[in-house]
């Protein structure tokens, strides 16, 4: 248990809805972290990388217990977390893998590897511009039809009251950046 939340046993085998809800975002952020951390090591961006594992601890502290899911996830980034630690903290990284219910050393362990698919991001934020000037912003699928982007774009309160009156000459779309309203 951690803080009172469940924690699946080590070697514990995935169950269902890990991917929905709180745990997805979750274990999405884990994932991104891991790529994010590997790439600053990489560069010795250090304190970039402590960063990144600072705001996946406290997004893992945001999740509240949500049975066998939230658990195992909460277990798979408490795991990814202490071995990205360890070329910065390697003592303490050491302790927690033990305390983690592990009998091995963590320096035998691999380095973390971040899922691809998880770290596409499922939305994607869209400004709305008439005339060149921003009017607002929308979150939109990644990769919308540009038919519902559209309709989206233009149900948005600011930019009605921009176009109020006014005639549509065309729509400039550039999928998953910007829509460009212009009018006469």
């Amino acid at each position: 248990m951690v803080d009172g939340a469940r924690l699946a046993p080590p070697g514990a085998g995935r169950p269902d809805g890990v991917d929905e809800g709180a745990p997805g975002a979750v274990r999405r952020q884990c994932h991104q972290t891991i790529a994010g951390v590997t790439e600053d090591l990489e560069r010795f961006h250090f304190n970039r990388a402590v960063a990144r594992i600072h705001e996946l601890v406290n997004g893992l502290g945001e999740m509240k217990d949500g049975g066998a899911a939230a658990g195992w996830v909460r277990r798979e980034t408490l795991e990814a977390t202490v071995r990205l630690i360890g070329p910065m903290m390697p003592h303490l990284a050491e302790e927690l893998w033990r305390e983690l219910g592990h009998a091995t050393m963590l320096t035998g362990e691999t380095w973390p590897e971040a899922d691809p698919a998880l770290l596409v991001e499922d939305t994607v934020t869209v400004a709305v511009q008439v005339r060149g000037k921003l009017r607002a912003t929308i979150e939109l699928p990644r990769d919308a039809a540009r038919q519902d982007a559209e309709a989206a774009a233009l149900a948005e309160p600011m930019v009605a009251a921009a176009l109020e009156g006014k005639t549509i000459a065309r729509i400039v779309f550039v999928p998953n950046r910007i829509i460009n309203v212009v009018h006469t």
